[in-house]
């Protein structure tokens, strides 16, 4: 059987393709786009009472997401808004939420298994 060949990304886009993700590679950038998702646009002072947390970091976060082209800007100074740059990015974070919740719930069978192997010894402390 002939096998047909799979093209290669190139380096240049396996390299975009790695600084996107490494954009995305912290939890506070996740937790302002999960919230960035269900919005249409919002400020740093709206992400930051939402969160709970201090403007700088909000700011210093929205920056590296902007930087990185997930993010867009409106506006300036106090009345700049931001917005997701795809609608795709709903998308990708419920694929990682599906793709964490089989991870979570083969962990969960792990558990459960080591909790009945326990529970089967002799002599054994719960």
């Amino acid at each position: 059987m002939k096998r047909t060949a799979v093209p290669v990304p190139s380096a240049q886009l396996q390299t975009m393709k790695a600084e996107f993700f490494r954009a995305l590679a912290h939890p506070i950038r996740i937790r302002l786009l999960e919230v960035m998702v269900t919005t249409r646009e919002t400020s740093v002072q709206e992400l930051q009472r939402t969160l709970g947390i201090d403007q700088p970091i909000v700011s210093q976060q929205l920056a590296k997401l902007r930087a990185s082209g997930i993010v867009v800007s409106t506006g300036s100074g106090v009345y700049t808004r931001y917005a997701l740059s795809s609608p795709l990015m709903k998308d990708l974070l419920s694929i990682a939420k599906q793709i964490l919740n089989g991870r979570l719930a083969h962990a969960r069978e792990l558990h459960r298994e080591l909790e009945q192997d326990r529970t089967a010894r002799p002599g054994s402390r719960r």
